[in-house]
């Protein structure tokens, strides 16, 4: 039977697809399977080469809310602003064509969002749906993405690792208008999104609910898109995280990096770029500290100032260092985001 919905919808589901035939089913049913009835689906297909329109148009007969539109192939961020052109709701929730939203997603996130007027955009926790034992790397990335979840700490931990799951995300048409949208460029296009809304002082939540499964196929695109490779993630982090430092840090006050190996110089060179000036470093490795790199002095951790002197940004991201680092600092006195921040 042949669902019909002429109403102006409240949420507008967007969901851009390229030869996403073995899994796009699966997400329209997910869709389809919402409690909350409000909505429409905008199915832009991305020049696919597969059964990707065919099935999706299969699914548009049977439910008016389902609007499938195709283009030749240009890419995610193309095909994603031509499907909020064609969205007639006053809310956009995002969806991947190799993921699932739980039935009750859409009506939590519409409620959340009516009841908190102050905020931009809401999330959600998520389910990891690859293969732990094959990908234990991003398996745990999910995990701590799940961690995160007040606007507070949302904001506070955004230059670790981007804290929010795309196809979580439910936010405000007006937040879009006033703030812009999706830039097609050499960076993450979701993180960027966040990163500059969060810089402008958009309250991003999250619920406490895993309400979508976040898939993780061989074939997808963040695996595959050197937008999403992790130079790239560094770059678009150390320009905004700039930003935020010139807001926050005192002019004269030393900008100290915790981490003086290669890598670590290299993926917070860009930082320097965007017009921060670094005036040392710490390391824990003996044959470093007491050196000059790059004529800057490489600090022993015994010598971080008791009277918050410093600013620190701790760059080391190896397993475990992240919270060692926090809790070296706080025993020093030193407070998250007045006087460091972890950016690893």
């Amino acid at each position: 039977m042949r669902v019909s919905r002429e109403k102006r919808p409240l949420v507008s589901v967007l969901l851009p697809a390229y030869n996403a035939e073995t899994t796009i089913a699966r997400a329209i049913d997910s869709i389809r399977s919402q409690s909350f009835s409000e909505w429409e689906l905008i199915l832009a297909d991305d020049g696919s080469t597969d059964r990707t329109a065919e099935i999706a148009s299969t699914a548009a007969r049977l439910d008016a809310r389902i609007k499938v539109h195709r283009f030749e192939q240009r890419g995610l961020v193309p095909t994603l602003n031509d499907a909020i052109e064609l969205a007639r709701g006053s809310t956009l929730a995002r969806m991947d064509a190799d993921d699932e939203s739980a039935p009750d997603r859409l009506g939590l996130q519409v409620a959340y969002l009516e009841k908190h007027r102050q905020t931009g955009m809401v999330a959600s926790q998520v389910r990891f749906g690859g293969d732990r034992a094959s990908a234990p790397g991003y398996a745990e990335y999910v995990d701590w993405t799940n961690t995160v979840l007040s606007a507070e700490e949302i904001s506070m931990n955004r230059f670790i690792e981007s804290p929010i799951a795309h196809p979580s995300v439910m936010f405000r048409r007006e937040t879009l208008v006033r703030y812009g949208g999706y830039r097609d460029t050499d960076w993450p296009e979701d993180y960027e999104l966040w990163l500059r809304w969060l810089d402008a002082g958009v309250r991003i939540e999250k619920l406490p609910e895993p309400l979508v499964t976040w898939n993780d196929p061989p074939d997808r695109l963040s695996r595959r898109h050197p937008r999403y490779r992790t130079e790239a993630f560094y770059a678009c982090k150390c320009h905004y995280l700039a930003k935020w430092i010139s807001k926050t840090v005192e002019p004269d006050r030393p900008i100290i990096l915790w981490g003086a190996g290669r890598i670590t110089r290299k993926r917070f060179h860009t930082l320097e770029e965007s017009g921060v000036t670094l005036s040392g470093y710490i390391d824990i490795n003996p044959r470093k500290i007491g050196l000059k790199i790059g004529g800057l002095p490489v600090h022993d951790i015994a010598a971080i100032p008791e009277d918050r002197g410093w600013f620190i940004v701790a760059g080391v991201g190896n397993r475990g260092a992240r919270e060692s680092i926090r809790r070296e600092l706080e025993q020093r006195g030193y407070r998250e985001g007045a006087d460091y921040v972890l950016a690893a």
